[in-house]
């Protein structure tokens, strides 16, 4: 058995879960399932489906991550949250066929480009007709970033890892265009953060 106080915990998650979830209650407001893309730690999911008890929500992670992911959904999850699955957005078929929804937390600027482009095709084809993505996590604008400490964050990512770093805000939006996704919410959120929300066309 698993102690809760053992489970895998993220600081960032516990600050930002309120003021995000604030936002999708205003967004996220017919039944459906949201795809949770990059859960982590669980904590979002968790919050968000006990918040949220209209959807089913379906958190997914890479292989490496799930067990802490499985046991947190366990010990702290509510009926309304699925059983964490494997999800790598490079796979040409994604384990979920259809979401109404799809969310992804601090994930863009810890992929490669490659993978933020497979993530957005991925999106492409699950995501329902009217379905909305719902993005959170650091971005620059026009190539400027929005504090000196994101500068600072972009630095220190690019060094661990080259082929990581914040996104600008118009590559990634021209990604979701090519899916026929409008934006349709830009959320300046707490410690330099965005919550974009993209709407699928008609």
């Amino acid at each position: 058995m698993t102690d809760h106080a053992a489970l895998p915990c993220s600081d960032a998650s516990e600050r930002n879960k309120g003021p995000i979830l604030a936002i999708l209650k205003d967004v996220l407001t017919a039944r459906g399932l949201v795809l949770e893309v990059g859960a982590g730690t669980g904590q979002h999911a968790v919050y968000f489906a006990r918040h949220l008890p209209h959807l089913a929500w379906q958190p997914t992670e890479r292989r490496e991550w799930l067990d802490g992911l499985r046991e947190r959904a366990r010990l702290e999850g509510t009926p309304n949250l699925r059983p964490p699955i494997e999800l790598d957005v490079n796979l040409a078929a994604w384990p979920v066929g259809a979401a109404d929804a799809v969310y992804s937390a601090n994930t863009l600027h810890i992929m490669a480009w490659h993978e933020v482009e497979a993530f957005f095709r991925g999106v492409g084809r699950v995501l329902a007709p009217r379905g909305q993505l719902a993005v959170y996590g650091p971005f620059r604008f026009d190539g400027d970033y929005t504090s000196a400490s994101n500068a600072e964050f972009d630095a220190y990512l690019r060094r661990r890892d080259p082929a990581s770093g914040i996104r600008d805000f118009e590559a990634v939006d021209a990604l979701a265009g090519a899916e026929g996704l409008a934006l349709a919410v830009n959320h300046a959120m707490p410690a330099n953060n965005q919550l974009l929300v993209w709407q699928r066309l008609p």
